[in-house]
């Protein structure tokens, strides 16, 4: 039976990079303030840390070894307990697109996950230690691409089990990908935005009645399935256009002509396609 892979077009189009910048013990009280378009993927390797959510007085005690995720730009910091020591690695996480990437808008402010709870994950982890460890040419590198595998693999679990990790089950598309016949529909129309996708062939690829499809689709996405269609074509149209591709190319790739797109571009966006991509060249 073929394995359905829900983040392939999500990463072929839009690339994230890790950056290393710390592994090793800290005994103190540790900020992160992220740039724009930026966030933070922390290993909680060993020892305790405790963490106040944003916006909240009650902080939550990490005493097992887990991974942190911060998609987003969000300050935040760790507080080691007086007296001991944590063993953290940590990255930034650069997300093409920033906060409009594919990635970030699915998942929640941040995550936390018992390390143990993610499966496969005790190799890329050891063979991050060795290569902290004993520094060769090159181990930069492949820290960096490391750090970016915890992330997919932290990504997947979260597909398979969308209520763990210390926050909430809201509408979106990670509830989406994670409900497997939903998941068929939106891989489609990630795969081939230019495709003419009507109601009726969603829900056939879906394996359920249009009624049944519309109703879960918004149920777990939070929007109907036209509605999260055109904003993905917008998505996808931004990140083309940020790319120096011509007007006429991204109409065509997101499935518009090059009259209709312009409309609904600028209907959603608020600027022209080509006053948009002069505003956001090379980001």
């Amino acid at each position: 039976m073929e394995i359905l892979d829900r983040l392939d077009a999500l990463l072929q189009r839009f690339r994230v990079q890790a950056a290393q910048f710390h592994i090793g013990q800290v005994c103190e009280t540790q900020r992160y303030d992220p740039r724009p378009g930026s966030g933070f993927l922390h290993v909680l390797r060993a020892g305790e840390v405790a963490f106040t959510p944003p916006g909240s007085q009650r902080a939550v005690t990490i005493t097992e070894p887990a991974a942190l995720l911060f998609p987003r730009a969000t300050p935040h910091a760790f507080a080691v307990p007086a007296g001991t020591t944590a063993d953290l690695a940590c990255a930034t996480l650069d997300f093409q697109g920033g906060e409009a990437h594919p990635l970030v808008t699915m998942l929640p402010e941040y995550v936390i996950v018992p390390l143990a709870e993610v499966p496969g994950l005790g190799p890329t982890l050891e063979l991050l230690a060795t290569e902290a460890s004993s520094p060769l040419c090159g181990h930069r590198h492949v820290i960096d691409r490391l750090f970016e595998i915890v992330l997919i693999k932290l990504i997947r679990h979260l597909l398979e089990h969308p209520d763990t990790g210390y926050h909430s089950h809201t509408p979106g598309l990670l509830s989406g990908l994670a409900q497997p016949q939903l998941a068929r529909a939106l891989t489609a129309m990630h795969e081939s935005p230019e495709h003419p996708w009507t109601l009726p062939e969603l829900a056939e690829i879906a394996h359920l009645s249009r009624s049944a499809f519309s109703l879960r689709f918004r149920e777990l996405v939070g929007v109907p399935p036209h509605e999260y269609l055109i904003a993905w074509r917008i998505t996808v149209a931004q990140h083309l256009l940020a790319a120096d591709h011509t007007v006429i190319d991204v109409a065509t790739a997101v499935g518009y002509s090059g009259t209709s797109f312009s409309r609904l571009f600028t209907q959603r966006v608020g600027q022209s396609p080509r006053a948009w991509a002069q505003a956001h060249a090379g980001t």
